[in-house]
């Protein structure tokens, strides 16, 4: 008869032990989540974001719509996306030239690399 309350007794203090544990782990849970969270952006944040985007659409809007030199020592241009259009379709009504002169002009833009200097250990 005595053992009947000792295990009741031993079943609660379980079901209270795993409830526990299962509470303390929500609270770690929470203050994680609390604290991992960045702060909300404030105006100035989203004013400073909205200037950047806009100078950046500027700045690739030029990019496509505007002339400019690459690099001048090489020749390398820049050209509105209209003009290259009209060129590639002109230069590549003869297919074998156009292939050989953007071959060419890849080559131009981008060197070969200098050959390693010799292995002293060879």
């Amino acid at each position: 008869m005595n053992s009947q309350p000792t295990r009741e007794r031993n079943a609660l203090a379980y079901i209270i032990a795993i409830l526990g544990a299962f509470l303390i782990v929500a609270a770690l849970v929470w203050t994680m989540h609390r604290y991992t969270q960045p702060p909300p952006l404030g105006q100035q944040r989203a004013a400073e974001r909205a200037k950047a985007l806009a100078e950046l659409r500027a700045a690739e809007a030029e990019a496509l719509h505007t002339t400019a030199w690459i690099d001048q020592s090489k020749g390398l241009v820049r050209l509105r996306i209209e003009d290259a259009m009209n060129l590639v379709e002109r230069e590549w009504r003869n297919a074998p030239a156009a292939r050989s002169n953007l071959i060419a002009r890849v080559e131009k833009a981008n060197p070969a690399p200098a050959p390693p200097p010799p292995n002293p250990f060879d």
